[in-house]
């Protein structure tokens, strides 16, 4: 509202208060008219937001519980022998979707290892600062379908070599060490590649490297040997019995859908219990976190419109809301299993319309053991539970749902009463401002009229004066 100015200077009347008072009773009952709607469509807006939000929360989970995927993983439990709190673990399992629920018993009969080239009598070194070439060359590191070699420079020594091969980019899994005897040195090389017939080779392009390759330059065996102990080998396991071989200690589908690494050899033919079930822990968590959500929306409808004071009361989108998430939990799904419903798996609904896991046909737990496929399909079948929800979600949530449209109608009301308070304003200013006109008039006219009073009172006094 404009402010005003002083008034009533040359009257002596308080015109500033009569003007003051106009204005206040001609502002004040529509301004707080449109404070008051203002204030009730950010209500609303905040309300509607409040719902969207956990809508949104409910969509997400409906989206996990709508995926086959969500009901095709499988878990991978084992129970490791008795003694492996000394020992430690037997064996390790994961299981993939394709895996059948079960148990098996597993062995580890033996181990996969690489090989391992040692020293012989004859080629090893007075000590690791020993010259291996003078003249330099090439030296080649071979096991199972792997190579590579390095470049020997030449009064390259035998602590030289060993850096170079444990230190190059080249290297695919080869380990060389000294060992130090008091006596003499020597030289260890050991392969990480596993399997029956892996074995380490060494070669090189000069006879004056044959002390430290398994292969003599000219044929023949060279100054390093592989003994029989020393050799790769293949892992080896009894799954109920069963021996199967691998070239590692990773044995997959040795059970089809299951990968099996072995951690140890047994001990005295000890066992592992594997047991692949139904990932039903992680269904039963989404349904628990669908029940949460489902409650977190109805509750929040609540909040906004259950009683006269609250800011939606009546509202009829949101009475539509609430009433379809009543409808989307009483989805009936047939031919797809032995549950057609959520009441089947054990989901009711209160008195509140909210979900509870009460119910007295079973519980969901017992659902999940009892027909775990069948849960699955209730919420993954066409037509099924999470199709209806993310369908009716969807209405509301998306861009151009209900909720969105009913938001963009709030601000745009919003925008008019910012028009409305600008025009209220004007028209108080145009009204103040006719208001002081009138008042300036009848301010001058009553100064006038005290101008002349004051003089005639004069004139009169004077006369009286004269004939005294």
């Amino acid at each position: 509202m404009a402010t005003i100015t002083s008034a009533g200077v040359g009257s002596g009347l308080n015109l500033e208060d009569i003007i003051s008072s106009t204005l206040q009773a001609e502002y004040q009952p529509k301004a707080e008219k449109l404070s008051k709607t203002e204030s009730s469509l950010k209500v609303q807006l905040t309300g509607l937001g409040a719902i969207k939000s956990e809508m949104a929360k409910l969509q997400e989970v409906m989206k996990e519980l709508s995926k086959p995927a969500t009901f095709e993983n499988r878990t991978a439990s084992v129970r490791q022998p008795d003694n492996s709190t000394s020992l430690g673990d037997l064996v390790s399992v994961t299981s993939s979707t394709t895996a059948t629920p079960g148990s098996f018993r597993v062995e580890v009969e033996q181990l996969a290892k690489g090989s391992r080239a040692v020293s012989g009598a004859g080629s090893t070194f007075t000590s690791a600062s020993d010259v291996v070439t003078a003249s330099g060359g090439k030296l080649t590191f071979e096991a199972g379908d792997k190579s590579f070699s390095i470049d020997v420079a030449a009064g390259a020594t035998l602590e030289d070599i060993r850096q170079q091969v444990n230190k190059s980019k080249s290297n695919f899994g080869i380990s060389v060490n000294i060992i130090n005897t008091g006596t003499e040195s020597q030289l260890v090389v050991t392969s990480n590649i596993t399997g029956a017939g892996n074995d380490l080779k060494i070669t090189s392009d000069t006879a004056e490297m044959d002390k430290i390759s398994t292969e003599a330059f000219g044929g023949g065996a060279g100054g390093l040997g592989i003994a029989v102990a020393d050799q790769a080998k293949d892992g080896i396991i009894k799954v109920d019995g069963l021996a199967i071989t691998s070239s590692s200690n990773t044995f997959k589908d040795a059970v089809q859908g299951l990968t099996i690494k072995a951690l140890r050899e047994s001990e005295a033919d000890e066992t592992a219990k594997a047991t692949i079930d139904y990932d039903k822990t992680g269904v039963a968590s989404k349904i628990d976190s669908f029940i949460t959500a489902y409650n977190n929306v109805i509750e929040t409808i609540n909040q906004q419109s259950l009683t006269v004071s609250s800011p939606m009361y009546g509202d009829a989108t949101v009475r539509a809301m609430k009433d379809q998430m009543i409808n989307a939990f009483s989805t009936i799904v047939k031919g797809e299993g032995d549950y057609e419903s959520l009441l089947d798996i054990g989901i009711g609904l209160n008195s509140s319309n909210k979900l509870e896991k009460k119910n007295t046909v079973r519980s969901i737990g017992t659902a999940l053991d009892e027909q775990f496929a069948d849960v699955g399909a209730l919420f993954t079948a066409k037509g099924g539970v999470a199709e209806s929800f993310t369908k009716m979600l969807s209405g509301y949530v998306d861009g151009g749902g209900v909720i969105k449209n009913r938001q963009d109608d709030i601000n745009s009301e919003l925008r008019d009463l910012e028009d409305d308070k600008e025009n209220l304003d004007y028209r108080m200013t145009i009204m103040e401002a006719n208001l002081r006109k009138k008042y300036s008039a009848l301010d001058t006219l009553i100064a006038k009229m005290n101008s002349t009073n004051n003089y005639l009172t004069s004139q009169l006094a004077s006369l009286a004066n004269i004939k005294s």
